[in-house]
C-alpha cells in the first residue's frame, strides 16, 4: 500500500503526515508513506485543497487534518473520498 500526503508543509499538512503514520502503524499495515510538497504533482491528483491523502494513487481525504481514528477507517478500507 502506497499512502501519500500531499501538501505544501503547512501545519496541517504536517498534522495529516503524523496521524496517518499513526493509524498505519496501529493497522500494523505494510505501506510506504510518501510527503508530496510539489504543487504541480499536487493538482494533477486533481487536489486543489491540501492538506489531502491518496492510497494506492486515489484521493481519499481533502482538506483537513484527519484524526488518527479517521484515517484507520479510511486505511482499513472502510470510507472513501
Amino acid at each position: 500500500m502506497k499512502i501519500q500526503i500531499l501538501g505544501t508543509g503547512c501545519p496541517k499538512c504536517r498534522k495529516l503526515a503524523e496521524n496517518a503514520e499513526a493509524a498505519a502503524k496501529s493497522l500494523q499495515l505494510d505501506c510506504q508513506i510518501e510527503k508530496v510538497m510539489d504543487i504541480n504533482q499536487i493538482t494533477a491528483f486533481g487536489v486543489m485543497i491540501t492538506p489531502a491523502l491518496a492510497v494506492d494513487g486515489m484521493v481519499k481525504l481533502v482538506g483537513k487534518a484527519s484524526s488518527v481514528d479517521e484515517l484507520k477507517a479510511v486505511l482499513a478500507g472502510g470510507a472513501g473520498k
